[in-house]
C-alpha cells in the first residue's frame, strides 16, 4: 500500500489552513466578541487582543502535522511515494518517473482556493496566505461572500488593533451565503454589520489596481473600495488538474470528480473523496468518505453502517460569532419543492441563555414535515454546533420533533442544548 504525495507539507487543508488552523483565531474571535458584549454588564475592562501571538500559537500546531502525517503513514506500513501522480491509462499512473500499477485506486487531491477572472486578481492573497498574515492592517476587502469571507471578516474585526478598520465583504449574487437559508442570512448580515463589517451584493468587480502599498478593488459601476490587504475568499475548487484523469476515463464535473454512493468514479476500481469530489467540502465528510470507500475495497460491498452518505444530515457550522449552523434544507428550498413544512422560528431571542452573554442576535429556524419528521434546522447561537448536532441525530435517526422534546426534558439546565424545549414546544 502506497500514497503519492506532492506536497512537502503533507497533512491536508484542514489540518495546515483549514478547519483546525482558523479554530485558533476562532477562539480568540469568540472571546473577544463575549467580552465586548458584556462591557459594562459586568466586564468593566475588555481584553485585548495580538493577532501574532494567535499566530505563533496556530503555526505551533500546524509546523508539527507533516512529521506527524509521515510518522502515522510509517506506522501503517504504507510507503510515501514523492511527487505529482498522474495516470497514464485506468491501472497505472506516474510518480516522479515511476509507473504505479494498483488494483485499487482513491483520490484524495483536495482542492485549491478558485481562479477568478478578474484583472489584477494577482494582487489578492489566498485564505492560506490569510492565515499566515503577522498582522492586520486596518482595511481588508474580501472577494465573495461565503464561508471563507465571512469567518475571516468576523476574525479581523475582532482581533484587529486599528481604531479605523474598515472592512468590507463584496458578492456577485443578490446575497451572501446562498446555499444558507436567507431568511437566517438577513439576521447574520445584520449582526456582521454591527461589528463594523460593510456587506455589498450584486457587486461586479471589474478590476484590482495596486499603487504603491494600496490596493483598490473597481466595480463595473467606476466604484473603488480601497484596501490595504484583498482577499479572495471566493471558495474552493477540487485540485484535480495534474491527475490527467481523462487518460484514465474518470469523469469530472464543475464541483469534482464525478462518484457514487460507494465514492466509486466511472470507473469502479478508481476511487474519489474529500474534497476533489463532487461532494460537499467539509472535513467530517472526507473521512466518512474515506470509510465508505475502505470498506467498499475491502468488502466489495459497502457495510451498512457505511453504505450511503445522507447529504440533508449533513451539518454544516460557519464560524462568525454568533454561529450560524445548518442541517437538512432551507426554507426556500421546500418552498420551491412544494413540500409542507411546519415552522418554529425565533430571532432575537431575550432567552436568560442569551441576555447572559449580551447576545442580541441569537436565532433558530426548525422545519419539519407533516409527521414531525425534521427537514432543516438552523440555528444562530454561540454553541450552534451543539444543538445542530442533536437535531442532526433526530434526523438520521428519524425521531420525531414530538419525541425528542419530551427527550430534551432532562438535557442539562440551563444550556443552549435545554433551549431546545423553547424551539421544539411550537412543534409538538
Amino acid at each position: 500500500m502506497a500514497v503519492a504525495e506532492k506536497s512537502d507539507t503533507p497533512g491536508g487543508i484542514c489540518a495546515l489552513a483549514g478547519c483546525q488552523a482558523k479554530k485558533w483565531f476562532y477562539e480568540g474571535a469568540e472571546l473577544m466578541a463575549k467580552a465586548n458584549h458584556l462591557t459594562g454588564k459586568g466586564v468593566t475592562v475588555p481584553p485585548k487582543a495580538e493577532w501574532a501571538d494567535f499566530l505563533n500559537k496556530k503555526n505551533e500546531f500546524t509546523s508539527a502535522v507533516p512529521a506527524n502525517t509521515l510518522s502515522g503513514l510509517k506506522k501503517a506500513s504504507i510507503d510515501v511515494l514523492e511527487g505529482q501522480a498522474r495516470f497514464i491509462d485506468p491501472k497505472t499512473i506516474l510518480v516522479a518517473g515511476r509507473k504505479i500499477s494498483a488494483k485499487n485506486f482513491v483520490i484524495a487531491a483536495g482542492a485549491r482556493p478558485v481562479p477568478l477572472p478578474i484583472n489584477g486578481i494577482d494582487h489578492a492573497i489566498t485564505s492560506d496566505q490569510f492565515l499566515e498574515l503577522g498582522s492586520l492592517p486596518d482595511r481588508f476587502v474580501f472577494i465573495g461572500g461565503g464561508f471563507i469571507s465571512f469567518e475571516f471578516a468576523h476574525f479581523v474585526a475582532r482581533l484587529g488593533v486599528g481604531q479605523h478598520r474598515k472592512i468590507t465583504i463584496l458578492e456577485a449574487a443578490p446575497r451572501p451565503l446562498g446555499p444558507f437559508d436567507s431568511e437566517m442570512v438577513s439576521l447574520l448580515v445584520t449582526a456582521t454589520k454591527e461589528e463594523g463589517v460593510d456587506v455589498h451584493t450584486d457587486v461586479q468587480i471589474a478590476a484590482i489596481e495596486k499603487e504603491d502599498d494600496v490596493f483598490r478593488v473597481m466595480t463595473d459601476g467606476d466604484q473603488a473600495y480601497t484596501a490595504d490587504i484583498v482577499v479572495n475568499g471566493a471558495g474552493r475548487v477540487a485540485a484535480i488538474d495534474d491527475l490527467e484523469l481523462d487518460k484514465a476515463g474518470v469523469e469530472t464535473s464543475r464541483k469534482g470528480i464525478s462518484v457514487n454512493a460507494s465514492m466509486q468514479t466511472t470507473q469502479p476500481h478508481i476511487f474519489a473523496i474529500g474534497d476533489c469530489a463532487e461532494t460537499l467540502q467539509l472535513a467530517r465528510v472526507a473521512d466518512y468518505e474515506a470509510l465508505v470507500a475502505a470498506d467498499t475495497i475491502v468488502n466489495k460491498n459497502p457495510a451498512e453502517a457505511f453504505s450511503k452518505m445522507a447529504p440533508a444530515a449533513v451539518p454544516a457550522l460557519l464560524f462568525t460569532y454568533p454561529q450560524y449552523g445548518m442541517l437538512g434544507h432551507t426554507e426556500d428550498a421546500l418552498k420551491k419543492k412544494g413540500t409542507a413544512y411546519s415552522k418554529s422560528f425565533g430571532k432575537n431571542l431575550s432567552w436568560p441563555t442569551y441576555r447572559r452573554i449580551g447576545m442580541s442576535h441569537a436565532a433558530y429556524k426548525i422545519l419539519v414535515d407533516t409527521d414531525g419528521q425534521f427537514l432543516g434546522a438552523h440555528v444562530l447561537s454561540d454553541n450552534a454546533a451543539g444543538v445542530i448536532n442533536t437535531l442532526r441525530l433526530a434526523m438520521i435517526n428519524r425521531i420525531p420533533a414530538q419525541t425528542l422534546y419530551r427527550q430534551s426534558i432532562l438535557s442539562p439546565y440551563p444550556t443552549r442544548e435545554s433551549d431546545l424545549l423553547y424551539m421544539l414546544k411550537p412543534l409538538t
